[in-house]
């Protein structure tokens, strides 16, 4: 830890992971996107791994879900995304994947959110923008965030950029992120890198300094 003009910066893993100045942002977990994956049940048994091992270092847990609008309430935006997403060439076309309550909106019941957990929805990718995070992280004062979840090259990277922009740390567990598309996730990783506001990291580096903590 570094000591500067009344300010203490955090400098390695334990510290900017500290539990009491972290959070858990768990991104997009949702039945509906695992089943795209041919990956998924692997991602989220990493995932899992994760999660328990905050709950256990008392790291607060928030989750989010990507949520699609009746296509009669979806502006420009929404609907040319819609439109390259599912390769149509008409708004007609265009079959909403996440309404809110259908069965691809929920999120994976294996996370067995608890009653201490959050759960934000969004249309955008950041989980950032029009969700409450910022503000529950800065109320707990928390100030970084680790993310997991998928997919990296669509939401989590927008989330890491938007996150470092609020003033918080981002720290990506990089083998708990999965990616659509494995080239665009691994450059997005490589763009963390280059940027340098991130901390690239792994389930076992985390879980290790969540441990040491605790004795």
């Amino acid at each position: 830890m570094h000591d500067i003009d009344g300010l203490s910066l955090p400098v390695t893993l334990a510290e900017i992971a500290d539990p009491r100045r972290t959070a858990l942002v768990v991104y997009d977990m949702q039945v509906g996107i695992l089943r795209q994956l041919p990956h998924g049940a692997e991602i989220l048994q990493q995932v899992l791994r994760l999660i328990e091992a905050a709950r256990r270092a008392g790291v607060p847990v928030f989750f989010m879900r990507h949520m699609s609008l009746p296509r009669k309430l979806a502006g420009v935006f929404q609907l040319r995304q819609a439109m390259a997403w599912q390769r149509v060439s008409s708004p007609a076309e265009i079959k909403p994947w996440f309404l809110r309550d259908s069965p691809g909106f929920q999120l994976a019941p294996e996370l067995g959110v608890t009653e201490d957990e959050a759960i934000f929805d969004k249309i955008g990718m950041s989980a950032f923008e029009g969700t409450p995070l910022a503000i529950a992280l800065r109320d707990l004062g928390r100030q970084s965030f680790l993310i997991c979840g998928i997919a990296t090259e669509i939401g989590i990277e927008p989330t890491v950029r938007h996150g470092a922009d609020l003033g918080l740390i981002p720290i990506v567990v990089r083998d708990a992120c999965g990616a659509g598309h494995a080239e665009a996730g691994e450059r997005a990783f490589a763009q963390f890198e280059f940027i340098g506001d991130a901390i690239l990291t792994n389930i076992a580096d985390v879980t290790g300094t969540w441990s040491k903590a605790r004795e």
